[in-house]
């Protein structure tokens, strides 16, 4: 953290503690030149565009599965915007990018969601509903630190400090509280006190706070439910089982999702390519200070005299300026400069060398970490050929958080599961992008009978260029060669001109019609229109048909027999 802010002349103690490096001569210059922030930066930037949708896909083309499928999907996307899920992945991976490793707390605020009632001292009553918070790796202690996964670990310890107001407001228990400095995130360095210039050079400290340990343990035969125990000030302020059935099959888990930016063999905490930047880093710091010192000696000059020539003391402070009357000692040598020689060649190659070899650590390409078209590559598909090999370096840190967000939707469809008990309105994206609303609870939502599927969010830019090759390939014509009027007016939508379609086009409402009486033929006859438009609600009503939807018998033959209605009015 001090390297990526910008402190690179300090070093960890065996102690464990930072401190700064002092300079050898006082003369010694101890700028920074600093390649690894601009590198993270660019890292951050990639990464941002590593958003994928969290949607479910149903196992089966049963009604059941597609029901379920289809409010899991609108659950989570509904959660992802009330929470703004991009900024929490966004803080998460800066953590695990500058860190190594970051996690995800996934649990459930009974004091969030709508209003449903009021106690008997009127304070109100909510519902409840998900909560997400990126925490960083210094807050988290596993049993073991060789455990690879998470489920490896059989014991993991959560400690954060929290003011003792909102101690005593969760858990009942007043404490007096203490002023920390321990849980200081900040880049500081112990011996200097070194810190970013808008931070100031004091330390800061916590006031009235206290550290509230809660350590998670997995369930065992001795404890089927698990155990979790949180204590703050020398006080146990809860002890009980895990409280969420967050697993695969309904079991208690650890609500954490880990996230890595590089996974090292036999570690529970990852690595950043920081690490692997700081020796780098400090190389190129000595090679650049080394050659302003040398080019300070060759402009400034170091000058030579005699003993008791001249006035050394005025000679020091005023040096030899232009126009200058030099008086020295008659007979004795005049002052002259040294000839310190010119700059070395092998100061522009060891410079250009490590400017190279940052490409090399950080994993990212000249053209995307310096936004500049190497000289050597000049055609367009070698300049894809780097960005893609951009993409592939850092498709390790791209693949963890695409494996968290995953981890993380399941852990929020179980975390509904277990605490919606009561039915909950939920506005969702219907058939054909229409809004709905509808009341659901948690036995109507499945997180173990779905599958996920990841894709990448693209900008509008990218989904219009690769619209616009399926319609040169032809892929979006039906097989007589011609473009459906539904079609067309999805991809107006798409290319964002919507407008075009003033009014839409009379086939979605006749689409709409057939779903609305296939739902009316599951218990009643239904007779087809004559401004039916035939041919289309034939092809819907022989879709539900084929669903594979558990049928009676009788709703077939209401089917059949409105099918036939539609036939006889159409011929």
């Amino acid at each position: 953290m001090n390297f990526l802010s910008g402190n690179q002349f300090c070093e960890i103690t065996d102690r464990g503690e930072i401190e700064e490096e002092d300079a050898r001569f006082y003369w010694q210059s101890r700028r920074t030149f600093n390649h690894i922030a601009p590198t993270i930066d660019t890292r951050l930037a990639r990464l941002s565009k590593v958003r994928p949708k969290l949607s479910v896909r149903a196992f089966s083309d049963a009604e059941g599965d597609v029901k379920t499928a289809r409010l899991s999907s609108n659950i989570l996307k509904s959660v992802s915007e009330r929470l703004n899920l991009d900024d929490i992945i966004s803080r998460a991976t800066l953590w695990s990018e500058t860190c190594g490793t970051a996690f995800y707390k996934i649990v459930w605020n009974f004091d969030d969601g709508k209003v449903i009632g009021t106690d008997d001292v009127g304070r109100s009553i909510r519902e409840g509903d998900v909560n997400i918070v990126a925490i960083s790796p210094f807050e988290v202690y596993p049993d073991t630190l060789t455990a690879e996964t998470m489920d490896e670990v059989r014991s993991l310890i959560h400690a954060k400090a929290l003011p003792v107001s909102e101690i005593k407001e969760k858990f009942g228990v007043e404490l007096a509280g203490r002023t920390i400095d321990a849980f200081d995130l900040a880049p500081f360095s112990s011996a200097s006190g070194w810190k970013r210039p808008m931070d100031g050079n004091m330390r800061p400290v916590l006031e009235n706070r206290e550290i509230v340990i809660e350590r998670y343990t997995r369930p065992t035969k001795e404890t089927p439910e698990g155990r979790l125990e949180i204590a703050a000030g020398g006080k146990l302020l809860y002890e009980g089982p895990l409280p969420y059935r967050n697993g695969e099959r309904g079991e208690r888990i650890f609500p954490f999702v880990r996230q890595t930016c590089v996974s090292l063999p036999g570690s529970f905490f990852g690595t950043s390519v920081i690490d692997r930047m700081i020796p780098l880093q400090r190389a190129y710091n000595a090679v650049r200070n080394r050659k302003h010192e040398f080019l300070n000696r060759l402009t400034a000059g170091v000058i030579a005299v005699e003993d008791g020539s001249v006035d050394t003391e005025e000679l020091e402070t005023d040096g030899l300026s232009p126009g200058k009357v030099l008086v020295y000692r008659q007979g004795s040598e005049e002052p002259h400069f040294l000839d310190c020689g010119a700059l070395p060649a092998e100061f522009e190659k060891e410079e250009e060398r490590l400017s190279s070899e940052f490409i090399l650590f950080s994993g990212m390409s000249e053209i995307s970490r310096n936004s500049a078209n190497p000289t050597n590559v000049t055609s367009a598909s070698g300049l894809q050929l780097l960005l893609d090999q951009d993409q592939n370096r850092m498709q390790v840190s791209a693949r963890s958080i695409e494996c968290a967000i995953r981890e993380t939707g399941k852990q929020i469809l179980h975390l509904y599961k277990q605490f919606a008990n009561s039915r909950r309105l939920l506005r969702m994206t219907g058939i054909d992008g229409e809004t709905e609303l509808f009341y659901f609870d948690g036995s109507e939502i499945s997180a173990d009978d779905v599958c996920f599927e990841m894709g990448d969010v693209r900008t509008p830019e990218e989904e219009k260029e690769e619209l616009l090759k399926l319609l040169s390939l032809g892929l979006l014509k039906d097989s007589d060669g011609k473009m459906s009027d539904d079609i067309r007016n999805k991809v107006l939508d798409a290319l964002g001109f919507a407008s075009f379609d003033s009014a839409r086009d009379i086939s979605q409402l006749h689409i709409r019609k057939a779903e609305r009486e296939n739902l009316i033929l599951l218990e009643e006859e239904a007779e087809a229109d004559d401004y039916d438009d035939h041919a289309l609600h034939i092809v819907e009503h022989t879709r539900a048909l084929l669903s594979g939807a558990e049928k009676t018998q009788e709703v077939k033959d209401r089917m059949m027999r409105h099918i036939a209605s539609h036939r006889q009015k159409g011929e």
